[in-house]
């Protein structure tokens, strides 16, 4: 069975984009860009819903040509673009660069996909993460707690109906400020 991850920017009060899905409170430094970079490379096979998708897609597959692109942007953006992809979207007709688009009952579907082998999959977007999370089928949480409390938004963790008990599994911090934390869902 294969694991499940949700990791993401977060607020510190807990949200994954400031109203207006405004993002520009989490530019990373280089030690939480090549955090990104490196989990991107361990990932066996990501989940995205339509907004992140649609953003991530806007930019990465050009990004390595662009000038004054930099080494380590270089190496994300080939990760990125290697690292195969299921786009969850009822909206969207088509997705490229080693994706492929799926429409129908998410929930059924990640739990389709954890029952193949495989390596790790890491599911990204909230609303996407949401659904997962109310179907118990996330198996570790990432958080990546910026310094910075932005009031509203889009918030990382979804309203659930009962208790999800976890283990806190790891810790790490980065020079700017920015706590990462790692919890494993205790079954």
């Amino acid at each position: 069975m294969r694991k499940l991850t949700f990791a993401m920017n977060v607020s510190l009060d807990g949200y994954v984009a400031a109203p207006g899905a405004d993002l520009g409170w989490t530019t990373p430094n280089d030690e939480v860009f090549q955090w990104w970079s490196d989990r991107v490379g361990a990932t066996e096979l990501a989940l995205y819903g339509r907004r992140l998708w649609e953003a991530m897609s806007s930019h990465w597959p050009t990004a390595a040509q662009e000038p004054g692109v930099t080494p380590a942007e270089y190496e994300y953006a080939r990760r990125w673009l290697d690292m195969p992809k299921v786009v969850f979207s009822s909206t969207i007709t088509a997705v490229d660069w080693n994706a492929r688009l799926f429409s129908g009952d998410a929930a059924a579907e990640i739990t389709r996909l954890k029952s193949d082998d495989g390596g790790p999959m890491d599911i990204v977007g909230a609303t996407l993460a949401s659904a997962a999370m109310r179907a118990g089928l996330i198996d570790e949480y990432i958080l990546l707690t910026y310094p910075v409390l932005v009031g509203g938004g889009t918030p990382f963790f979804t309203h659930l109906e009962s208790w999800v008990n976890v283990n806190l599994v790891g810790t790490q911090s980065f020079p700017n400020g920015v706590l990462l934390t790692r919890y494993e869902t205790r079954r």
